[in-house]
């Protein structure tokens, strides 16, 4: 039984167990992560009607993502993970739109301030190039490198796709995501002293 939780664009938390969706919450939203989690862990543990101890583990997704999103969302799901005593696994969340996708596609996600981020798979969630942050309009020398690959730019991520992705790779012994987010740009606002 895994629990899941995105906060690379908006928020998403989802309870899969063996390939089965048994709940998912969402909030669209992309500046209330912080408000959103506690009350989408709730829902989707009240709606899979299971308590936080038979969860198994936990899978946070590890963006490409703002910097104080993701923040929010792999602290929830490390904090989680410590209370009941269970691992984390690390999934890169442009794993989740591939998934379920036989053919090669792009993934690219909005980054804010005229970016995108992008990375291409093929046959499923298998990572050919990225993830990669581009101006919005540079987006167009990608596509035009490969060219009839379609594009998936979904406005939202599916924690139960995250999850079904952890579960893939953990059966087929692949390795996950990379322990460290994968932040877009480095904060806006830093500590005096400290670097950027």
């Amino acid at each position: 039984m895994l629990l899941a939780i995105d906060t690379s664009a908006g928020t998403s938390v989802a309870v899969v167990d063996g390939g089965r969706v048994l709940a998912e919450a969402a909030e669209p939203g992309t500046r209330r992560h912080a408000e959103a989690i506690g009350t989408l862990l709730r829902a989707a543990l009240d709606d899979a009607g299971i308590e936080p101890r038979e969860v198994e583990a936990v899978v946070a997704g590890m963006g490409p993502g703002p910097f104080t999103g993701l923040r929010v969302g792999i602290a929830a799901a490390r904090a989680f993970a410590f209370g009941v005593g269970v691992p984390v696994h690390p999934i890169v969340s442009h794993d989740a739109i591939a998934y379920g996708h036989e053919e090669r596609v792009l993934v690219v996600t909005d980054a804010r301030r005229r970016e995108v981020a992008w990375s291409l798979y093929d046959a499923g969630v298998m990572r050919l190039e990225g993830p990669e942050l581009c101006v919005r309009d540079g987006f167009d020398a990608i596509t035009s490198r490969h060219p009839g690959v379609p594009v998936l730019d979904p406005p939202t991520m599916s924690a139960a796709s995250l999850a079904l992705v952890a579960e893939l790779l953990l059966a087929s012994g692949r390795p996950l995501g990379p322990a460290e987010p994968l932040y877009l740009r480095a904060p806006d606002v830093t500590m005096p002293g400290v670097p950027r």
